[in-house]
């Protein structure tokens, strides 16, 4: 990991550009804090960091008044990325779908999440093991937001997370519900009732596939951006309560 630009916000939030290999991430880290500082790691949109930057930097505010770092990691295929054929067909062929009523199939839910799955936790993993090796940054390390599925298999596979906000926004595998199945740390998802790009049913059933015995779901009424504050609120209180 090679950190490449350095800025103090006017919160005195520090904010590094990094790169983990090739791979663009975000490191923000509260200025007044003791260190070392628990870390969450912050999910984001395949829309990719440049657009996503404006929305991660107040959610990088928000974990910074608990006393908390952030970090976020560019995904596969997104922002300057190279982009993948498969993916690429797998959305078009969803866009289609959607546009002419016809069914989302398995195959193209599959064509779709499953490699961005495949690739990305492995480097989140990798961007931990940077991160949690600076003087800086300690444990216990949350994990917030971006495509369910990803965060579903970092919650199985990494015990360096102890708890996790989930996102109810985008289509969930079949065999990622079964996963789902075996993952016990504590979550709180937040679904948005009248998401135009998700599945309802399909995020319930995932919800109900999850096997933590603490797991809490704060459904509002609403399309893909309109989180409403109380609940982006009651999900840091959620993250604060298992960080302490």
């Amino acid at each position: 990991m090679q950190f490449i630009t350095e800025q103090r916000l006017d919160d005195d939030l520090l904010e590094r550009e990094f790169t983990l290999g090739d791979i663009p991430g975000i490191l923000w880290t509260p200025g007044s804090a003791a260190t070392p500082v628990p870390l969450i790691l912050l999910g984001q949109s395949p829309i990719g960091l440049p657009a996503m930057y404006p929305r991660l930097l107040d959610r990088a505010r928000a974990v910074a008044a608990e006393g908390y770092a952030a970090a976020v990691l560019e995904l596969p295929g997104s922002g300057a990325r190279p982009s993948s054929a498969v993916i690429d067909q797998a959305r078009v062929d969803l866009q289609r779908a959607l546009r002419t009523g016809e069914p989302v199939t398995d195959d193209i839910v599959d064509r779709l999440v499953l490699p961005l799955v495949e690739q990305a936790v492995p480097e989140l993993q990798a961007a931990l093991d940077a991160l949690l090796a600076l003087p800086e940054l300690g444990g216990p390390v949350g994990y917030s937001g971006g495509v369910i599925s990803i965060g579903t298999r970092l919650a199985l596979v990494e015990p360096r997370i102890i708890a996790a906000v989930l996102f109810a926004g985008s289509f969930v595998p079949r065999s990622i519900i079964e996963e789902a199945r075996q993952v016990t740390i504590p979550l709180h998802v937040l679904l948005q009732w009248d998401d135009e790009g998700n599945d309802r049913q399909q995020a319930l059933d995932l919800f109900d596939a999850f096997g933590s015995t603490e797991k809490t779901l704060n459904a509002n009424l609403g399309g893909h951006t309109g989180v409403p504050q109380h609940a982006g609120e009651a999900a840091g209180r959620f993250l604060a309560r298992h960080l302490k």
